[in-house]
């Protein structure tokens, strides 16, 4: 990539008040620690202590930091420079780990890429970040991520370097990377953005989220303390280790920066997940909500020893309190609830907060300058224990989204609080209990769907004259998604019509789990209403209806 194209990217930033700034740095939140510069001192400190196992790898500190710097100094050998863009589109195995430290090391910009996200979605973060690099595997459950990077290339002509974990074909493999270690650059501003998230997309395709060193090792370091990680820690990533939770509630980077070892399994399963817990002595792990209770209920008849495990998290979706107890019941340790979103605020109850709170909120937020509103709709304070709208803002919590004006319009407020689209109830003590979403909304495992985005892709089909989407309740996802579909003459079969979804390069979870076929959508009296009452009100009906049957 040429300068001026370098210089014609829209810049990486993320921007607190001077003032904020100071208080932060004072209250000692923010002590100019970088990604690559913590690696390195544990690297030195816990230098042949195991940091990261996953299938045959047992890394040492000191492994992993000569792996990333391997993978860094080759990127760079490749062409690519500092402050590159990197899409990172890999599983729970160790290289994930070691591609996103390189890219620390060689002071490229991690954009983080869910396993199941397919052509749609890789184009457009391909696009927004401006990328000029792709790493991936060969294959991934059964997927062909080769196919998957030359569409990319081929829409997106900018990824000029494609990297692949295993068999490599055309592309470069993974293993075959290698440099000058003199070439890594030195430590990064701590106040630049480390890396690029993705939101939970509440209108359109998924939003970026930059997040700065600063910020989100305060997050994680913060986390540590609140959740029990330290050096004799053991934590499992059983979620996609891309995701906000794994990754920093405390996560993975929390372990690391705990010097504790991190256990990644190849799947979220009991089967998979149990037999490491037995054999590692896991201690802690993260969850959504329908893969707890599939734990608790598999945990009293597994056969594997699970009596390492100290604490369970759960979060990405609200975890009711009968099935608080029955998570409790079924895997016998402390339940910890989480409640947090990738652009910053994160809640959790406390250890040895009492069972009350433990089953029935999803926690209070980590640091005393997360400044919490619950508001009505005209922006007034509701009293403790009413239903409000959340606004944040705070120490590790965004001032905007990247290159999105229009979404950072609507997201955030003059004076610079994140209005996340959750309605919650704040109770005495700052515990906040989540009542569900303000927006339209998918929670579907802990995943988020945008209905506007699945809505815009059915009425694509030439047999959809219009759609709507909705959340429903779901025992096992916790929400699913329904599509009520008017059809455009004769009316297509659901399954040709998912097929149809999954074609397009959706990511599967995208795809409706349920169709439900409408002679019409109900109006007002002169024809009009808004998408979301629609799907309120066919949300409504369709409820009612299960009830009656």
């Amino acid at each position: 990539m040429n300068d001026t194209s370098v210089a014609a990217r829209v810049p990486l930033r993320q921007v607190w008040p001077e003032a904020l700034v100071a208080r932060y740095r004072a209250a000692g939140y923010w002590r100019d620690e970088t990604m690559p510069g913590f690696l390195c001192d544990r690297a030195e400190r816990f230098a042949d202590d195991v940091a990261v196992i996953g299938g045959d790898v047992r890394w040492t500190y000191a492994q992993l930091w000569r792996e990333a710097g391997r993978i860094g100094a080759g990127l760079l050998a490749l062409g690519l420079r500092p402050g590159d863009r990197v899409l990172v589109q890999l599983g729970n195995v160790p290289e994930f780990i070691a591609v996103v430290c390189g890219l620390f090391r060689a002071g490229m910009v991690p954009v983080y890429v869910l396993p199941a996200h397919r052509i749609t979605e890789l184009a457009h973060f391909a696009r927004k970040a401006e990328a000029s690099a792709y790493i991936t595997a060969g294959l991934h459950e059964g997927f062909d991520h080769r196919a998957l990077a030359r569409a990319l290339r081929a829409e997106v002509p900018a990824v000029a370097h494609v990297v692949i974990a295993g068999e490599a074909e055309e592309f470069i493999a993974l293993s075959a990377l290698a440099g000058e270690p003199a070439t890594l650059p030195a430590d990064p501003d701590p106040r630049s953005v480390a890396f690029l998230q993705i939101s939970g997309g509440s209108t359109g395709l998924s939003k970026l989220i930059p997040r700065t060193h600063d910020d989100y090792i305060y997050s994680f370091r913060a986390s540590n303390e609140l959740c029990g990680i330290d050096h004799d820690s053991v934590y499992m990533v059983a979620l996609p280790a891309a995701h906000n939770f794994p990754m920093s509630s405390p996560g993975w980077l929390g372990a690391l920066h705990a010097g504790a070892r991190v256990v990644l399994s190849p799947g979220p399963g009991p089967d998979a997940a149990f037999p490491l817990i037995a054999r590692e002595r896991v201690t802690a792990v993260g969850l959504v909500p329908p893969l707890a209770l599939l734990w608790a209920d598999a945990a009293p008849k597994s056969t594997h020893d699970l009596s390492s495990l100290r604490v369970v998290q759960v979060g990405g979706a609200k975890l009711v309190p009968e099935a608080a107890n029955r998570v409790i019941a079924g895997l016998g340790c402390t339940l910890q609830q989480v409640f947090g979103m990738a652009e910053g605020l994160v809640n959790y109850t406390r250890l040895d907060d009492p069972a009350e709170i433990i089953v029935n909120t999803q926690g209070r937020p980590i640091s005393p300058d997360d400044e919490v509103l619950v508001v009505d709709d005209l922006g007034n304070s509701v009293p403790d224990g009413a239903s409000g709208y959340l606004l944040t803002r705070g120490p590790y919590t965004i001032r905007g989204y990247h290159n999105d004006d229009a979404a950072n319009a609507r997201s955030f407020t003059a004076d610079g609080y994140y209005r996340t689209g959750d309605v919650v109830q704040r109770l005495p003590g700052g515990y906040l209990v989540v009542q569900g979403r303000a927006t339209d909304h998918i929670n579907r495992a802990g995943e988020k769907i945008s209905a506007e985005e699945i809505e815009d892709h059915l009425l694509a089909n030439p047999g959809v004259f219009d759609a709507v989407v909705v959340s429903v309740p779901d025992e096992y996802l916790g929400e699913r998604s329904c599509a009520f579909i008017i059809p455009r003459g004769e009316r297509p079969r659901p399954p040709a019509l998912k097929a149809w979804m999954r074609e397009r390069g959706l990511a599967a979870f995208k795809v409706p789990d349920q169709i439900v076929f409408v002679d019409a959508f109900e109006t007002t009296a002169v024809g009009k209403i808004s998408r979301r009452e629609l799907r309120a009100q066919l949300r409504e009906k369709y409820l009612s209806q299960q009830k009656e049957s």
